[in-house]
């Protein structure tokens, strides 16, 4: 049994040999919000609406490392929140499309302004809308705790939870699997 010392390290070509290879293509990291960068509870005030939204920092500083190696992420979302917005405006997110209903539409929207393919992005979504934009992506992932029917599609299930690293774990493999990670570790350790 290992000791609660011993660094865990996990090998995604051994349980999922697929995502390492199509990670290393990823040129755009798309995001669902409620149940990616979320844990997904929605808290609703008296007066009807959202009352607040919880985003891990972590996950925030992969998507700042990805941007830094010149990956593209974006947010497609069913639902909208100024919370979501103000985030992603502290983050520099730019493409950040709300309320939709076709999320695949949407995609295909942010791959065409970006002259991007479908293979040349990585999809992270944990519920059945996200199906229709997850269903070409080169990348399909899911969070641990994802719909069982998302888990079947995706290339990558994280270990982490929607909210609590899951998508910090997707930047890492990403940046790992095009060989940058441990360049940026080292300028973070100098």
């Amino acid at each position: 049994m290992p000791s609660a010392f011993t660094p865990h390290k996990t090998n995604p070509s051994t349980q999922y040999p697929q995502a390492w290879e199509r990670a290393g293509q990823v040129k755009l990291l798309v995001l669902d919000v409620d149940g990616v960068l979320t844990n997904g509870q929605v808290f609703i005030g008296e007066n009807g609406k959202e009352l607040t939204k919880a985003f891990d920092i972590q996950d925030g500083l992969g998507i700042k490392l990805l941007q830094k190696i010149g990956i593209t992420t974006a947010i497609i979302t069913g639902r909208s929140s100024k919370m979501v917005l103000g985030r992603c405006e502290e983050l520099g997110i730019e493409h950040v499309l709300m309320g939709v209903e076709n999320k695949a539409l949407a995609l295909d929207s942010i791959l065409q302004s970006l002259g991007l393919k479908h293979a040349d992005c990585a999809v992270m979504g944990d519920d059945w809308p996200d199906f229709q934009m997850m269903k070409s992506a080169g990348l399909k992932v899911c969070p641990a705790q994802g719909h069982d029917a998302v888990k079947e599609v995706a290339h990558y299930v994280t270990t982490r939870c929607g909210g609590s690293g899951a998508v910090r774990e997707i930047c890492d493999l990403i940046l790992k699997a095009q060989n940058r990670y441990e360049e940026l570790l080292d300028q973070a350790r100098a």
